[in-house]
Parts: C-alpha cells; structure tokens; sequence
C-alpha cells in the first residue's frame, strides 16, 4: 500500500486532498455508510510526495492555526438589509462577507444544493448573483472536489466557507504552498454531519408527492420566526419550477414559499435523525478537533442563541474572529450593525462537546444502507427505542 491517503477511511471527507495532488489522481466518493471518503484513481502515478497526508486535517491531532496565532474578538451581528436578514438562516452576516469581497475582487467558495446530483455541493461564485446559491444551512455533507481542485495557488484572492474540517485542511495546503495571504476562511458552529443515506431516504419518501426535488431549503424563519425556524422547504418537479438562479438579485432573494414545509417542532423526520444524533459520521461524534471556541478559520459565524436576544425574531448571526486578518475584515464590513459581546455570550448554545454516539446507530445506517424507508415499521421501532434509551439516562 502506497503512503497516500487511500489507507485514511471513515475520515472528515473535506476533499483539500484532491485539490493538492499534483498528478490529480485523487477523488472523493460516497463510502458504504453515506459518508465521503478519498480513493486513489490510479495508484501507479502516485509519487508518494506525502502532499496529500500533510493537509489532510484527520491525519493530524492538533489544528493548523495554532494557540499562539489566536485572537478572539466577537459580536452579534445582522445585514441591515431586511431581505437579505429575512432569507438568511441568521441574522445574514456570512453572506454580506461574502457578497462584499466579492465587490472588492475576491472570488467566493460557498455551498450550494445540486438538483441534478441531489447533493450539497462547493463551487465558486464570481459575482454576487452566483454567490445568492449559498444562502441558507444545508446540513449534508458536501462533495468539495469539483471546486477545490480549480483553486488557483497563486495570484487570484478567495473567501472559502465550510465546515471547521474542511476549513482546517483549507489551512494546511495554502500554507503547504505558501499562498495563505490570497485567502480567507471562514467556518460556522457545526453540529455534525448525518449520512447522505438519510437525505436521500427523507426525499425518497417526497417524490410521489412532489416529484424530483427542485429546490431545498433547510432553514426558513419566514413564517414562524428565528427561534422556530427548523423547517424543511422542498419543492419538487410536480410542484415548482426550478429557481433560474442568473435571474435578478433582487427576485431571488425574495422568499419563496414551497409546496413542503415540514417543522423539527411537529416530528420532522430528517432532522430526527439529524437533530437526534442517529445518522451521524464516527468521524463527528468521536474526532472532531473544532467545537465552541476550537477552529483553523479567520472567522467563525453561526445563530446567536441564548438569552440575550431570546425575544428576536429576525435572526442574530454570532461572529467571532480569530485572527488579526478575520478581525480587519469584520470591522470594514459596511451595512450591517455589530455589537460587540464577551465569546461566551455570543458562543451561548453552542455546542461544547462532541455529539454521543447513539445505541441504534448501527441498525439505523443498516436499514438506510438497504433502502428502508424512514417511514415504515423499523425506523418508528428505532425512534421508539431512541426515546426509551433517552428516558434511561435521565433516570441514571
């Protein structure tokens, strides 16, 4: 076996690896469990440079940005624009970041939801109208390879968002190649990732009703307001026409009501085993290096929970710097209001610690493996029994 990363398995899955091998022979596919992993496309080039092993954060037990480079700064945070605040999962911040240094020559890597592919996916937006594709949660794993790989290491200037992994091997291949000065990174609060198994069951079991899925929308504050805005907004070919995102800024951040609105609140199933820590990656739950206040990024975004700003509807973004670059670009942001606050004010409800692995984990990832749909008898036995584990331990 080849010193590369094809013997790395059940690993974050953040795709740098792809973008820093130099013979491109490196990709990223879904593994038995729903979870992206790295393969080697042909195992003869491979030159055994190492490249890929040295940024692949998972190889690694400490995180890229170092203690000593720490500066944390943070504030509650909302776009002054009430449209771009409304459609927005929070108070709209990461978006203003990004649709402002796009207007200063930046090119942004954000997340977009991929109709074809049916998946959370990466790609760069040059203008502020491809930028608008990033708007909005998407709690899936996203496939990063198509986008990392079209990085330019020199010249070029880019704001990358993803998750704290992702943004932790980001730091180590633009160091590995001395270009971190032509980059921003930005991460958010992550809770985990579920298998792509569960996303594809829960729009398996919307197809008869809307047909092919068209639009997604994970979180929408529209109608119940920021503190209850855990909804699934589908649309489907049976229902909607697919969003022509290269229309008018203007349009498409307006809201868009969807012919699925299902609420966390009222039992939505997705963010059941989301939410509830069923579906979630062994790589989450037991070697995530970047919860609270742990992250390689220059800023950190995420909801501002907690009490202070319990009463707002409207959405509070949390915003934290950690470097002196993240911090200069906070400060120079314009039509937004920033309060500055203590982290752990800002922080508050974040999570802390890693997700528990849950009991039925296993039986759950066996029956979404084989295709069982989340709606029949052994997934209501394993909510069932999900339940009862719950009850157990507030007992103990």
């Amino acid at each position: 076996m080849k010193n590369n990363v094809s013997n790395i398995h059940n690993c974050y899955g953040c795709g740098v690896c792809t973008a820093s091998c130099g013979k491109k022979i490196i990709n990223i596919c879904l593994n038995r469990d729903g979870f992206y992993e790295p393969y080697i496309e042909d195992q003869n080039k491979c030159t055994e440079c190492g490249i890929c092993l040295d940024v692949c954060a998972f190889n690694h037990e400490e995180r890229a940005l170092k203690t000593e480079e720490i500066q944390t700064k943070s504030w509650a945070a909302w776009s002054n624009d009430e449209d771009i605040r409304r459609k927005c999962s929070s108070g709209g911040i990461g978006f203003e970041i990004g649709k402002q240094l796009i207007e200063q020559g930046y090119q942004a890597i954000g997340c977009r939801y991929d109709i074809n592919e049916q998946r959370a996916e990466h790609y760069i937006a040059v203008t502020v109208e491809d930028f608008v594709q990033s708007i909005g949660s998407k709690y899936i794993q996203s496939y990063t390879a198509d986008a990392f790989k079209l990085v330019q290491k020199r010249g070029q200037k880019y704001l990358v968002t993803g998750t704290p992994c992702q943004i932790d091997s980001f730091r180590r291949m633009i160091r590995k190649f001395e270009c971190e000065k032509n980059f921003i990174l930005l991460d958010f609060f992550c809770h985990c990732v579920p298998s792509m198994h569960t996303w594809k069951a829960y729009i398996k079991m919307l197809e008869p009703k809307i047909g092919k899925v068209t639009y997604a929308s994970w979180r929408n504050k529209f109608e119940f307001g920021w503190h209850d805005s855990w909804i699934m907004g589908i649309d489907g070919e049976k229902t909607s026409k697919p969003i022509d995102w290269y229309d008018s800024y203007n349009l498409i951040i307006k809201e868009k009501k969807t012919a699925i609105c299902s609420r966390m609140s009222r039992g939505d199933l997705f963010y059941k085993l989301f939410l509830g820590d069923i579906t979630l990656g062994p790589q989450c739950q037991k070697q995530c290096k970047y919860k609270y206040a742990k992250s390689s990024a220059d800023i950190r975004i995420g909801d501002l929970w907690g009490r202070t700003y319990q009463a707002d509807q409207k959405g509070v973004s949390a915003l934290v710097s950690f470097t002196e670059k993240g911090r200069q670009i906070v400060e120079s942001l314009r039509g937004v209001t920033l309060i500055e606050h203590p982290f752990e004010i800002v922080a508050e409800g974040q999570m802390k610690k890693n997700a528990h692995q849950k009991e039925i984990r296993s039986a759950a990832i066996f029956l979404l493996r084989n295709n069982v749909s989340i709606t029949s008898l052994p997934f209501k036995a394993i909510f069932f029994a999900q339940r009862v584990f719950s009850k157990i331990k507030l007992y103990i």
